[in-house]
Order: structure tokens, then C-alpha cells, then sequence
């Protein structure tokens, strides 16, 4: 019995030993929060309307709205590439701490564009939460329609709605809003002004609404959070959120409130309030991220991927709604 009881002690000590040697060889071992989060976003297709501005130089653009955004939440931004195989976006995401997929508007059916690497993107984000490891995966408008598209199997469900482009609304909340982590421990002062006040950024003509999203049973694994109306008082919803994984979709831009300034977009509010909740969404998605550990192999990895390696341009004009973007040639 001695011998038994000292070759259990023996066996826990080495256990704790090479546990220890692990987080010492690996330097990877998660005592809190990740202090340097850094999130991917994924570029997409220079519109119509962009190209003709400038002359069709520009291939992809990721607006800086939503650089700013993560930024001011205290995260780094990475710009993740569009019509890449499915290795380069394997590697990219276990190298980085979340994904936003972000609002525009690219068609679901170009090759290798939006919704192609958007796709690639779902799936790796929902194995590796599989696989035990936190991921979250964050759309906007267009990255929100895009998700419930891959979600239910490349069918799209978005109708036509009225009223919603150009538009400050506030949220209609679910009555189990709190029961989900995107607001289970706002202030109320936060849902107070959403509830309220006109501080969320509508620019779709495009909904989902609940009895479609059900249609395709999106209702198992997603939950409804909030819905608004349109003009003609159709209601679709506004945010949603995985059951499971820490996916958020939400129809409405966050990210203008602070950083997008075009004056004939009198539909981005920025009331102090409004700028309060943009600043909670930011906070909200930068502290997801600082739950998953992913690191670059080296720093020199890390540095020639983040965003600072590219110029961002001043695109304001009458016929453009970004302030600022980042253009690409390819």
C-alpha cells in the first residue's frame, strides 16, 4: 500500500513537472486576458462606384471605420486576403484572435470573392471552436447577411426591405437579452440608449426576418437578439448570436458612429450616446478576442502582416461614404 500511495505522489509531481516544462518551452500559458489581441478583416471587392474613382486601380479596400474601431477597442488589425486557398486562410486564423467580416456591398456570386473567402472563414472559425479553442467572428450588415448565407448552406435569405439605408435607429430587444453574451453584462445605461435612442447606423435594403430565418433552421443554432422595422413596419432581425460559438451578427454599422464623417450620410448618429455604444460594441468584440491565444511564429510574422504596412487614403467625396480606406491592387 506504501509503495502504491508513493507511486501516485511520484507519478503527480512528474505529471506537474512537465506541465510546467510546457508553459515554459511553449511561453504560451494563458494566466488572464490576452494582452495584444489582433483581429483579421477581411478585404473585399472595390465596388462600382470605388473603381470609377479611381480609375480601376484598386482591385479590394477594407474601410479604416472599422480599423479605428478595433483599435480603439486596443486590438491590432491584420487585413486578411480575398480568393486565397483554403491553406492561407488555415494559417492565417491560428495565427490571429478573431475575424470581422465587414458591411459593403459585394455580390454572393463572384468566384473567389466576399462570400468565397467568407466561407473558407466560417468554417476554420467553427472547427476551431470545436476544437476546444475560443474563436469569435464578428459580421456587419453585408457580413451579417453573408453569415446566415453560408450558415444555412449558400441559401440566401435576405428580402427586400424599405426605409433602412441612411437610417439611425434604436434596438427592439428580445425579452432574453440578457441571457446572451453580447449584452449579459452591458450597463444599463447602454441598453437604455439603444433601447431609446436613435444610435444605431442602417445602411441595407436587405433583411432577414425571423419566420425565414427559422425557414432554414438558423433558429437552432443561432439565437435572435434584438429586431427593428422598416418603413413599412417589417420586422427583421437586427442582431444575432451563435448558440455555441462566439459568432455575432449584427445589421447595423457600430463602427460609423465614431469614424465615418460623410455629410450627406445624415443617418450615422454621433450624439454622445451614440458614440458610448460604439464604443461598448468595440470593447464587446476586442474582449472576445482577448479570450483566444493564437500567436504569430515570430514578431518579424507578426509585423510584416499587420495593417500598419499600408497607406490608408482619404476617399471622401460626393460619391463616396467611407471617409477612409485602405486600397488594394490586388
Amino acid at each position: 500500500m506504501l509503495t502504491c500511495r508513493m507511486s501516485l505522489i511520484g507519478l503527480s509531481i512528474y505529471l506537474f513537472c512537465i506541465i510546467q516544462l510546457q508553459c515554459i518551452v511553449a511561453v504560451r500559458c494563458p494566466v488572464g486576458p490576452n494582452e495584444r489581441p489582433i483581429i483579421g478583416i477581411l478585404a473585399q471587392e472595390a465596388s462600382h462606384r470605388m473603381k470609377s474613382l479611381y480609375n480601376g486601380t484598386y482591385k479590394t479596400y477594407i474601410a479604416a471605420s472599422y480599423v479605428k474601431f478595433l483599435e480603439s477597442g486596443g486590438a491590432q488589425v491584420v487585413p486578411i486576403w480575398q480568393g486565397k486557398d483554403v491553406s492561407y486562410y488555415e494559417n492565417i486564423l491560428r495565427q490571429i484572435n478573431g475575424v470581422v467580416l465587414p458591411g459593403g456591398s459585394a455580390y454572393f456570386n463572384t468566384t473567389n470573392g466576399y462570400a468565397d473567402s467568407a466561407r473558407i472563414i466560417y468554417r476554420i472559425a467553427t472547427d476551431i471552436n470545436l476544437s476546444g479553442t475560443y474563436f469569435p467572428l464578428w459580421g456587419a450588415c453585408l457580413g451579417f447577411e453573408v453569415m446566415t448565407y453560408i450558415a444555412a448552406g449558400d441559401q440566401y435569405i435576405c428580402k427586400r426591405c424599405y426605409g433602412m439605408n441612411n437610417v439611425a435607429s434604436p434596438l427592439e430587444f428580445k425579452s432574453d437579452y440578457r441571457t446572451r453574451r453580447l449584452f449579459k453584462h452591458a450597463p444599463s445605461e447602454i441598453i437604455e440608449i439603444l433601447n431609446n435612442e436613435n444610435v444605431t447606423a442602417n445602411f441595407h435594403h436587405y433583411c432577414v426576418t425571423e419566420e425565414d430565418f427559422a425557414k432554414v433552421g438558423l433558429s437552432n443554432t443561432y439565437r435572435v437578439v434584438t429586431i427593428n422595422r422598416d418603413s413599412r413596419d417589417t420586422a427583421f432581425i437586427s442582431t444575432m448570436e451563435h448558440d455555441q460559438y462566439p459568432f455575432y451578427g449584427v445589421q447595423y454599422h457600430p463602427e460609423k458612429n465614431s469614424f465615418e464623417w460623410a455629410d450627406r450620410l445624415t443617418g450615422i448618429p454621433h450624439s454622445s450616446n451614440a458614440i458610448k455604444v460604439s464604443q461598448y460594441f468595440a470593447n464587446f468584440i476586442v474582449d472576445e478576442a482577448r479570450k483566444n491565444f493564437n500567436s504569430f511564429r515570430t514578431k518579424d510574422e507578426e509585423k510584416e502582416s499587420l495593417i500598419y504596412n499600408y497607406e490608408v487614403t482619404y476617399t471622401s467625396s460626393p460619391k463616396s461614404s467611407f471617409t477612409q480606406c485602405y486600397l488594394f491592387e490586388w
